[in-house]
């Protein structure tokens, strides 16, 4: 965000930050460690290696998708939603944050078993090869998902340990800047998993789409049983409920049938270990 005013303006850029002199010091302190923490988030969860096949026109279809579902629901909470509706959307926007990386462990497998049966015995041997990188690439995520609560055990037991004037105090900040940064690392590696699953939309080119239809389910009846019914009259619920994971659905599926006509993938045919056009 500062780097194209930076260029503009040079280091001037930062002399109004010094009128509030505690913004400016959390800014100093953070930043390097949102970039360091974004960084090595990249380096380790970007599996070097051919993705898997992109198609431009449904990654266009599938963001004007999202924007118009965001502003189906802000309209819905607009009209019809309390000051408590928009604290429960808040919440549940929150809870997807967190348990859908969770999600995408316990549904992937489940879904990669549902493809290896469904493939055909010459394609089996190329999406096995690629079961490996993944399974270790999750293993790296939850082994970052729980260091997290740890490290934020560790910093409150130490903290206070160290007597000696501004010492202590520093040495406190150290403590919990480690946690903090671990939860930087986290966020800034939890696109990259939901998005690809852990690499394995190179198992096969089905895989995202079809993890994805089944994820939007599942995600929507959790919401429903933590948070209940939307607000609105009973048609507007169920088409609160039902229309974002119904209209995701349909266009995983019409991603599957691009993918089967324009690029020649099957379920029972290639991996997805080719390039993207």
């Amino acid at each position: 965000m500062v780097a194209p005013a930076r260029r503009a303006f040079g280091g001037w850029v930062w002399l109004p930050l010094l009128f509030c002199l505690w913004p400016f010091l959390l800014l100093l302190g953070l930043y390097p460690m949102a970039r360091s923490a974004r960084q090595l988030a990249r380096r380790v969860f970007v599996a070097p290696g051919p993705r898997g096949i992109s198609d431009p026109v449904v990654l266009r279809v599938q963001r004007i998708r999202g924007w118009l579902a965001l502003a189906a629901g802000f309209t819905v909470l607009a009209v019809y939603g309390s000051p408590g509706d928009w604290s429960e959307a808040n919440d549940q926007w929150e809870l997807r944050l967190v348990i859908t990386p969770w999600l995408v462990l316990v549904t992937a497998p489940a879904v990669v078993g549902v493809l290896f049966r469904l493939a055909g015995p010459a394609a089996r041997p190329a999406m096995r090869a690629q079961v490996r990188p993944a399974v270790l690439m999750a293993l790296r995520y939850v082994g970052a998902c729980t260091a997290v609560p740890v490290l934020l055990f560790l910093a409150q037991k130490v903290q206070g340990s160290v007597q000696v004037l501004f010492v202590g105090q520093l040495f406190d900040i150290l403590m919990l800047a480690v946690p903090i940064w671990a939860l930087m690392f986290v966020a800034f590696a939890s696109p990259t998993v939901v998005r690809t699953a852990f690499t394995m939309d190179r198992v096969h080119a089905v895989f995202p789409p079809v993890l994805t239809g089944v994820l939007v389910w599942e995600l929507a009846l959790i919401g429903l049983a933590i948070g209940g019914l939307p607000p609105g009259p009973p048609a507007v619920q169920l088409c609160s409920i039902v229309g974002g994971p119904a209209t995701v659905t349909a266009v995983a599926w019409w991603e599957v049938h691009r993918l089967r006509t324009r690029f020649g993938v099957s379920l029972r045919g290639r991996a997805a270990g080719v390039s993207g056009r």
